[in-house]
């Protein structure tokens, strides 16, 4: 979208038929939140991405985002809680520092432990996916990028004048660059990351409150983020009509190809999920009323990656985002466009450098962070 509203000539290629299930842009949901626990230098960004959201609602005439605010909930010394705090006090963002009775009042559905403290900030909420990628799309296409679905990229090559790429369905083409944003499938198209990137399975889930129905729809009830164990956290994200959403944030079954998956829900999956629920927001205990598989793209420091590859200067990877990029999506796209069309991002993107993976060897035809010299 991005690219083609420059009037720049695009093509897009989907394995399949966007929007789907079979990456992490679906589910109904995803949060979004300014006090980002998992690093300061991420606040910008997703700030911008704030910007570009909105727009694209304007743009679409769809509502993609609801503000709820957000909490970053845990004992003083969790990551989530001291992360938070300092994006917060770093960038000046608005926010509380609650207690355990705090929150409790605050939120009435919620059952904290006593020494429990949490971030509170306004502007978290929730983004639509699927109204978001095909709001994207079709706008794309009214820019005049073609979009090829159901096509799979089966290879690509790179030489002086650009990139080539080959498809399942037996078709060639040609350009000047290449953009591989195919998150877990990025391993099998870029071999030197088959030992860095990892693919997890996660599992989202929705309950029917017992008690206090109103209490869980998103004008009363704050996304949240939820570390119960040191570096193990759960998120739950208001009911918008279709149950409340719980999922464990990390933790899943890790393998190597997405074709690895397990796409069914079991007891496994769903009796953890339970277990946090019964102890922590008492009136959601009781049976999903339904269930989803999605992936997660871990990088080993669960940072993005969205660079120049080190040997090929016509192709740029961005992907994968390690369970956390969904909110991005806005403007990483413009930052894609960006580096396509100057060669350079108003943001440092130097944390994003596919250079910090030790896999590459001999010199690198572009220097680390996704910006041009």
């Amino acid at each position: 979208m991005h690219l083609a509203s420059r009037g720049m000539r695009v093509l897009g290629l989907d394995r399949d038929s966007p929007p789907h299930t079979q990456g992490s842009t679906h589910g109904e949901t995803r949060i979004i939140r300014e006090a980002y626990y998992e690093h300061p230098s991420y606040v910008p960004l997703v700030q911008r991405a704030y910007e570009c959201w909105a727009e694209l609602e304007r743009a679409s005439g769809e509502s993609l985002f609801i503000q709820t605010g957000g909490l970053a909930i845990g004992h003083p010394d969790a990551d989530v809680v001291r992360g938070a705090l300092a994006s917060a006090v770093l960038h000046g963002l608005p926010h509380d520092v609650l207690s355990a009775g705090e929150i409790r009042r605050r939120v009435p559905i919620l059952a904290p432990e006593a020494d429990d403290i949490a971030i509170w900030e306004p502007r978290a909420g929730v983004l639509r996916p699927e109204l978001a990628v095909s709001a994207a799309l079709r706008l794309a296409r009214q820019h005049g990028a073609t979009v090829a679905t159901d096509e799979t990229i089966t290879g690509w090559s790179a030489t002086a004048d650009g990139v080539t790429v080959t498809t399942a369905l037996g078709a060639t083409y040609a350009a000047r660059t290449l953009v591989l944003a195919v998150g877990a499938w990025l391993a099998g198209l870029v071999p030197e990351l088959a030992d860095v990137l990892t693919v997890e399975r996660q599992v989202a889930l929705w309950f029917r409150p017992t008690r206090d129905v109103a209490a869980f729809g998103p004008d009363r009830c704050p996304i949240m983020i939820w570390e119960h164990r040191n570096d193990e956290a759960w998120y739950g994200i208001p009911d918008l009509g279709g149950g409340y959403k719980a999922s464990l944030h990390h933790g899943g079954q890790r393998v190597r190809t997405p074709a690895e998956v397990r796409r069914t829900v079991g007891d496994d999956d769903i009796a953890p999920v339970r277990a946090l629920l019964r102890r922590y927001v008492p009136a959601l205990d009781g049976p999903p009323i339904r269930s989803t598989v999605c992936i997660y793209t871990d990088t080993p420091d669960a940072d993005f990656l969205v660079d120049w590859h080190p040997h090929h200067p016509s192709v740029l990877l961005a992907s994968p985002c390690s369970g956390h990029g969904f909110k991005f999506a806005s403007v990483i796209g413009e930052v894609i466009a960006d580096l396509v069309s100057t060669g350079v991002s108003r943001f440092d993107l130097t944390r994003f450098a596919a250079t910090r993976f030790d896999v590459w060897g001999g010199n690198h035809a572009r220097s680390p962070g996704a910006q041009l010299p």
